[in-house]
């Protein structure tokens, strides 16, 4: 296996570890926020995926610069265009998340649970656009200091 390929390789299993990590806890937050705005009426479900959506970022951000892509300083540079891809994957969430709800509350025995199976859902499509966004955008080499 070539250098380039190996580092290909133990990046994306980094990048699996610390990106699982951070669904589960993005997720458990969602689920949690979900659950204590529930009196705030039928999208609350909404501030629940942004409330855990800010949190989560800020771990991820900080799992994925030390973590996987290994990269030095450039703190605020890289926070912003992590944000950017985050924030475009939130972007996409809250505008998914009103219809897979709808669908969802149609075609399931618990409506209740919609909103829940909604946020897993979105949350797999997350996980790819995340990669990507992350390694091309967030921490491409030669934007970031290299080692």
């Amino acid at each position: 296996m070539s250098p380039a390929r190996h580092k290909s390789f133990y990046e994306l299993l980094r990048y699996l570890v610390v990106g699982g990590f951070n669904t589960l806890f993005g997720y458990s937050l969602f689920a949690l926020f979900n659950w204590l705005l529930a009196g705030m009426g039928r999208y609350a479900y909404e501030y629940a995926l942004f409330l855990a959506s800010i949190i989560s970022m800020t771990i991820a951000f900080l799992g994925y610069k030390w973590f996987v892509f290994r990269t030095r300083g450039k703190y605020l540079a890289e926070w912003a265009r992590c944000v950017g891809v985050y924030g475009t994957t939130m972007l996409i969430g809250l505008a998914g998340m009103p219809v897979l709800v709808r669908i969802l509350e149609k075609t399931l025995l618990r409506p209740a649970l919609a909103s829940y199976l909604a946020g897993a859902i979105m949350t797999v499509v997350s996980v790819g656009f995340g990669f990507f966004g992350h390694k091309n955008v967030s921490f491409r080499e030669g934007w970031s200091a290299k080692k």
